[in-house]
């Protein structure tokens, strides 16, 4: 179930990062696709080498906080977890599946009993479903049903069963954070195209962060759906054709990890539903 890495003794607040490695790392799931291989990542900065997810749990680590870092597989997350140790962090590896319910209920309860109750949950899980189909399987009624499935349990149900799991203390306390990580297809439905995964499930992610914000923000939980509009800096997508050497069309990944971290800073007065980021600009969206 668990690496354990160092249990929270210190008692540091606990941040909880959902999908803390990148599908688009040097070894991850949409580089092996995309290139045939894995990548060597050693020249790029520790802030690039795990997408969001982990410059999120760097951000979070750097600011005194015990990081939890749920990955399908704790070796996915190994080199990262040393990172942060290596800079003076304290972080906890836990597998956690999130097309299972037991697997996400099992895993915070070793969330619970090695680090303690979260203060902030970053929800990052990705998928690539849907990205392999060839262009003549564009259309909807070319998905297989599993396909649509495991989009709907990583944008749909895992979200609404994590948030069960946080919740419930995080409104006893009266303080809490939930944010999101979403993309544009959240905004509205569109024609997938070849290469990429069935999204529009995430609409559900953010209409939930909707509902909790409704419910919760009365409760003093801060909930925001955090909307990345464009490609994120990575091993992966660096090595992309027509994104090598314009890393002006990337996303960089630390910005994000900022973002979020600003976000869980702001007062309640300040608090926003929604944040947007291009690779130009962080926009509040009310």
């Amino acid at each position: 179930m668990s690496e354990n890495r160092k249990a929270n003794a210190t008692g540091r607040p606990v941040a909880v990062i959902v999908g803390a490695t990148s599908k688009w790392q040097s070894d991850g799931r949409n580089t092996r696709l995309a290139h045939g291989r894995t990548l060597d990542d050693s020249a790029l900065p520790l802030g690039v080498r795990w997408g969001v997810g982990g410059a999120i749990a760097q951000k979070f680590a750097q600011e005194g906080f015990f990081v939890v870092l749920t990955t399908r597989a704790a070796a996915n997350a190994a080199a990262l977890a040393q990172a942060i140790e290596a800079r003076g962090g304290e972080c906890l590896v836990v597998e956690l599946d999130l097309v299972s319910a037991e697997s996400i209920s099992a895993a915070f309860l070793v969330i619970r009993r090695d680090a303690g109750d979260p203060e902030v949950l970053v929800y990052n899980a990705g998928y690539l479903e849907g990205r392999d189909l060839p262009p003549e399987k564009e259309l909807l009624e070319h998905i297989p049903v599993e396909m649509f499935e495991t989009a709907q349990h990583i944008a749909s149900r895992g979200p609404f069963l994590v948030a069960k799991e946080v919740l419930p203390t995080m409104r006893a306390k009266g303080a809490g954070a939930i944010f999101f990580s979403n993309n544009p297809n959240s905004l509205r439905g569109r024609k997938r195209l070849t290469g990429q995964s069935l999204y529009y499930p995430r609409v559900m992610m953010r209409a939930l962060a909707q509902v909790l914000t409704e419910e919760y923000s009365e409760h003093g939980v801060h909930v925001a759906n955090v909307v990345i509009d464009g490609t994120i800096d990575s091993p992966g997508t660096r090595a992309l054709p027509g994104l090598q050497n314009r890393r002006d069309l990337l996303i960089d990944p630390t910005k994000i990890a900022e973002a979020f971290y600003y976000l869980y800073t702001q007062d309640r007065s300040s608090w926003t539903h929604e944040l947007q980021l291009t690779p130009f600009a962080a926009t509040p969206r009310y």
